[in-house]
This record gives structure tokens, sequence and C-alpha cells, in this order.
């Protein structure tokens, strides 16, 4: 089969990574790709969001399969503008889509079919936003309601950063388009997990849990980027948790969206925060996780062909998913000055020795190639990623071979994996 990826990150990578081992996948394409992935695929200069010449590509090629990375096509409508030229596509519909593409969406979708979520009010005009900051006070959560990379949700613990917060997204429109509508929302305390799910609209897989790091800085400080790592399996969500937000949060969100006409096939992707009253949704997205599925592709055992299959055909019910007990952690080396301004085109050294090493793989999200060298060309430039046989020896496995990575202005948290290592020590010795 004739396989397209659409996107050019760490996901991406991972995805194509996994492909290429298919012995269903004869012949791998991925749209517009980065250094990483053209040493796996065959890169084409498309841009994700291109629908039109990505559709015309997959049809001139007789792709068999399409498979959206990021949620910005998949918002765009790339399912509905494949299907009816014949192509097949991984990912929801534009309607379904729409479940990460507005949060005002998913928050009211969530109140209307009794999903666990923190309290919350929509707001199109500033001004009644901080009228009613300031009847709430602070903390506060406040949230663009359309797509902003992960950047445009903003923890407040003072009024005056609440305020804030809404001039940056309604006033000075730094997420753009987004910004048009907000959601301020209590702030839930906790601890947050992700946990994925593949379905084909009635048979919902739940992958093993995992966990992301947004903010910028050690000890979840700084402001919120895509994500500087993760790791996997989070020991925060029990087998118990882990039955409780299936039956209460996943299957009741497919029903939901099956309910009112926008029927959910591809990844359903639940932010959870665990708090002492159970698990409630922080926020829902239609792809994969990145850099979650980093992790969790390495624990993956066998091919991940069938399951994208299965969950587009309509019969994942009869796919087998296996995964690898032993632990991953992946951590992300960013270009200085991310999540804001930062340069490009560092060459980068050291990926040659952290190739020999086993149960490590590096994949890269903003590469390039110049020259014949990989060189930086974005904010998260690599996600460092390793197996072991316990989430600490993961996380040094990780470490040692991101010392071993160099390029200018180079930058990545230390802690990766940390909340878990001290909880089970916690649970251990308690």
């Amino acid at each position: 089969m004739k396989v397209l990826v659409v996107g050019g990150g760490g996901r991406e990578h991972a995805l194509v990574w996994k492909l290429a081992d298919s012995p269903m996948v004869d012949r791998l394409f991925c749209a517009p790709g980065n250094a990483g992935i053209a040493q796996q695929a065959e890169c084409v200069d498309i841009a994700a969001t291109d629908i039109p010449r990505l559709r015309r590509f997959a049809r001139d090629n007789a792709i068999d399969l399409t498979v959206a990375g990021p949620e910005a096509p998949l918002v765009k409508g790339i399912v509905d503008a494949f299907k009816p030229a014949g192509l097949k596509v991984f990912g929801p519909t534009q309607q379904a889509a729409k479940i990460e593409g507005s949060k005002v969406f998913a928050k009211q979708l969530m109140e209307r079919h009794g999903i666990p979520t923190a309290p919350f009010r929509v707001f199109n005009a500033p001004e009644r936003a901080k009228s009613y900051l300031e009847m709430v006070g602070a903390p506060i959560v406040v949230k663009a309601d359309g797509l902003a990379a992960g950047k445009a949700v903003i923890v407040c613990q003072a009024l005056k950063e609440a305020y804030e917060a809404v001039d940056r997204i309604m006033i000075r429109k730094e997420f753009g388009d987004a910004g048009d509508q907000i959601i301020i929302e209590s702030c839930l305390t906790g601890e947050e997990a992700s946990i994925i799910a593949f379905t084909d609209g009635r048979t919902i897989a739940v992958l093993p849990s995992s966990q992301d790091h947004k903010p910028i800085h050690d000890g979840d400080k700084g402001p919120n980027t895509g994500g500087m790592g993760a790791y996997s399996p989070a020991p925060v969500i029990t087998e118990e948790l882990t039955a409780q937000i299936e039956r209460k949060i996943l299957v009741q969100t497919v029903h939901a969206m099956n309910r009112e006409g926008k029927p959910y096939r591809g990844t359903l992707y639940a932010g959870i925060m665990v708090t002492d009253d159970g698990p409630q949704v922080l926020e829902f997205n239609c792809r994969l996780g990145d850099p979650e599925l980093q992790p969790l592709i390495m624990r993956l055992k066998g091919d991940l062909m069938p399951i994208l299959l299965g969950t587009v055909d309509g019969t994942l019910e009869d796919v087998d998913i296996d995964w690898d007990p032993r632990p991953a952690l992946c951590v992300v080396m960013a270009s200085g000055g991310y999540p804001a301004g930062y340069d490009k085109g560092f060459p980068i050294e050291g990926l040659e020795d952290v190739a020999k090493m086993e149960d490590v793989v590096v994949f890269h999200a903003g590469t390039a190639l110049d020259d014949g060298r990989v060189v930086t060309n974005g904010g998260r430039v690599l996600g460092v990623t390793a197996r072991g046989d316990s989430i600490q020896a993961a996380k040094d496995r990780a470490y040692e071979a991101a010392q071993k990575i160099h390029f200018e202005n180079a930058y990545y948290r230390t802690d990766i994996g940390q909340k878990a290592i001290d909880r089970l020590a916690a649970s251990e010795s308690g």
C-alpha cells in the first residue's frame, strides 16, 4: 500500500518511523516532512494545510491511506475534501474535529451530555469578560476558543494576570482569530494526564496513559508550549481511573457526537485533570498527542497499519493491539527563546552517536537539511525518546542521549518524568 502522512513535526516522524516497518506499506510519503522523516519516507513539498494540493497528490499517486497528523488540516476539513474523490483518510470529519477546533463547542457538548469538566462561561467582548473576572476572582483559567498550538490556555493566579490574558487574546490578538471568543473556567487542582484512544465510532481502543509537560521550565514554570516532554505510562492513572475515564468520558463523548450528527472516527484525545472529585476533562484534541505519541509509539508492539485501517473502515473491534510493558520517556530539545522568538539554521551535532544507542530513537520536529547537514528549523527541534525497565531507567537513558546532542542555544527541561518517579517512590514508602 501507498501511505501519505501529513505534517512535519515529531508526531509525524513517530508515525513514519512506525509505518516504515509495516509489511503492508510499500511506499511511504510525508508532506512536508523534515530532515529525520526524509530518512524513512519520500518528503513532498506541500504544506499540511494545503488541502487541494494534498488531494491532488493523493489522487495522482494512488495513495491508499492518508494519515493527517496535526489538528489544522483536520479542522480545515481534509477528510471531507478527500472522501468524495474516493481517497481514504485517517481522522475525524471537519464537523467532528470541532471538538478541538472550538473549545466553546467542546465545553458546551460536555455540558449538554453530563461529561465532567470545570464550570465555565463564554465571552466575545473583553469588557464583559473582565467584569465577570472581577466578580469571580482568581485563580482562574482563560482560554482562546480556536487553535493556538496549545499556547492560548492561560492559568492565572491573580486578577491582574487574568485581565492581561484577556487583553493578549482578545485585544492584542496574539493568537489571531482563535481569540474571537474566549472561555473563562474554574481552575481545577490535581495532576494532569493524557488519555488517548482510537475509535471507529463504535469501538474504542484506549491507549496506555501518558503525561505531557507543557510549561517551558522545570517545575512546570513559565508559559505553555506545545509540549516539552512526555512519558508513558502515567502512574497517576490507575486501572480503576482508566475504566472510569473510558466509561464516563470517552464512551459518553463518542455517543454524544453520534447523537448530534457528528459521528467520530479517528483519534480522541482527552486532557484529564485528576481531581479529588474524580477525572475532569481539561480539553479534547482530535489527533494524536505531540510529544505523547513519541513514547507511546515506542511501546506499541506490532503493526500500526491495521489499527489505522480498522479505525477508518469501522472494523476496529477485529484488531488486536499489544503494548510493551516497559515505560518510555521523551525529552524535547528546543531552540533557545521558544515559545517566543528564536533563531534557526544551527547545525545539529551528535545524532550519529545517539543512533547507535539501544532503545533510543530521536524523533525530528523542527529540523531541515542544509547542504546535507541537519539544522534547526523550529521551536521544538527534537524529541529524544527512550525505553527502560522503569520510568527512572527510561529517563536516565533519554537524558544520556540528549547530552550527546548539541546545537547552538539548545534548551530542554531536566525534570521530565520526575512527577511519576516521586509518585511511585511515595507509594512504595507509604
